[in-house]
């Protein structure tokens, strides 16, 4: 006798993980808020990992959202920039936050922040990354869960 529920009733199992790195010494709403812009860029290059639209019992529709967790974790300066290079040389999808966005009030002001400094000397407060779990794992390597 098979016990197992139907297909459509087992608990899914990804393949991939949407990770976010920050910085351990930013504050409270920066946290916040550079979670939010990194994980907003991965949604854009990475249709994939967007699942269905929601809709609640009154038929009223909501926007679609990532349809596997997102796993937040926190570590020093050295951590954020081994992590980075090491998503450069996978070449995996990823975002970036730099302490100068903190600066900044628009996105033309964020991109030119960015463009203005080479990839080895960002001042990293946070990054985003998506691809298969082991890549993921490796790249955060001394990182912890955030809290």
């Amino acid at each position: 006798m098979n016990t197992e529920p139907p297909a459509d009733q087992q608990p899914v199992r990804f393949d991939t993980k949407i990770a976010v790195l920050l910085r351990d010494d930013l504050e409270t709403w920066q946290r916040l808020n550079v979670t939010a812009f990194l994980v907003s860029g991965l949604g854009t290059q990475v249709p994939e990992v967007i699942g269905a639209p929601y809709e609640d019992a009154d038929g009223t529709p909501y926007l679609p959202m990532f349809r596997q967790p997102v796993l937040v974790f926190e570590g020093g300066k050295e951590t954020l920039t081994a992590a980075h290079t090491k998503a450069l040389q996978r070449a995996l999808p990823r975002a970036v936050f730099t302490a100068d966005l903190f600066a900044t009030g628009n996105d033309r002001d964020n991109r030119a922040a960015v463009k203005a400094v080479g990839s080895g000397d960002l001042d990293l407060v946070g990054i985003a990354v998506h691809g298969p779990k082991n890549a993921v794992d490796k790249i955060l390597k001394g990182a912890r869960m955030h809290p």
